[in-house]
């Protein structure tokens, strides 16, 4: 399941066909979801798929209270426990303030501005863009990161600027921020007012509950495959050159689905 019934900026036919269309390559069935979340729309699906919901269109004022109802979150949460995976994704700003309430019912906290690390980023001048690799050692050793063979190993991937998370006792963090990362905050003009460390904290987490999985991002681009802004139209998500992103893609849906062991 595929949501888009909370405003999501991210959907199955825009910013994220590329996503839908590798996993229906693999022989997924994916089915947009346009209704709340009740216990009887869930309980015939796998695995769901939250990317960037929000609580109204993302010009309104309002669009980063919390997307989720209180019954919604306490359905989602229960779905997980008796065996249901979900995949929760959330870029910083309205995003991350948005999904807050629904990540806390994993023990996830969502920190909302952007995390950056200079020593460990992609490009000069690009801090926000981190490169998480078995050299760094910040690529963290999970069946998510292992695949099922050597064909399937992550060895670098790439976050396209994102927000950091702390999970709960249960939770690994595969993609691991170093001690050299911090969050930063900037004025409308783009200007840094003020930085603190995001050291031991994660842009990626994986965990067991009950008798289900949740995965948590902190950024979305990397999942997907986008072009910027002519005339440079640089890759950004999978299509990046150099990266295992996509591999990471197939990955996490393997773990969640119960494909990789």
């Amino acid at each position: 399941m595929f949501d888009e019934a909370h405003y999501n900026f991210h959907t199955s036919t825009g910013r994220y066909k590329p996503f839908a269309d590798l996993l229906m390559n693999d022989g997924y069935r994916v089915v947009v979801n346009r209704q709340p979340f009740t216990k009887k729309a869930l309980e015939s699906f796998k695995v769901v798929v939250i990317v960037n919901a929000l609580a109204n269109d993302i010009d309104e004022a309002d669009s980063d209270k919390p997307a989720f109802t209180d019954e919604e979150c306490d359905v989602i949460r229960d779905w997980v426990k008796t065996g249901g995976s979900l995949l929760l994704i959330a870029d910083p700003g309205p995003f991350g303030r948005s999904a807050g309430t629904l990540a806390k019912q994993f023990a996830v906290e969502m920190e909302t501005n952007v995390t950056e690390d200079p020593a460990n980023a992609a490009e000069e001048f690009r801090a926000s863009r981190i490169v998480y690799s078995r050299d760094n050692h910040q690529l963290i050793e999970h069946p998510i990161t292992s695949g099922r063979d050597a064909t399937e190993k992550i060895g670098r991937v790439m976050v396209f600027e994102g927000e950091s998370l702390k999970g709960g006792q249960e939770a690994v963090a595969f993609l691991k921020l170093a001690d050299s990362a911090r969050v930063v905050k900037r004025d409308a003009d783009g200007q840094a007012i003020s930085a603190s460390p995001a050291g031991g904290r994660a842009q990626a987490l994986a965990m067991k509950f009950g008798g289900g999985k949740v995965v948590v991002l902190a950024n979305a681009d990397m999942l997907t495959a986008l072009l910027g802004n002519p005339p440079e139209n640089e890759p950004i998500g999978m299509n990046y050159p150099g990266i295992d992103n996509k591999q990471l893609t197939l990955n996490i849906m393997h773990w969640l689905s119960g494909v990789l062991k």
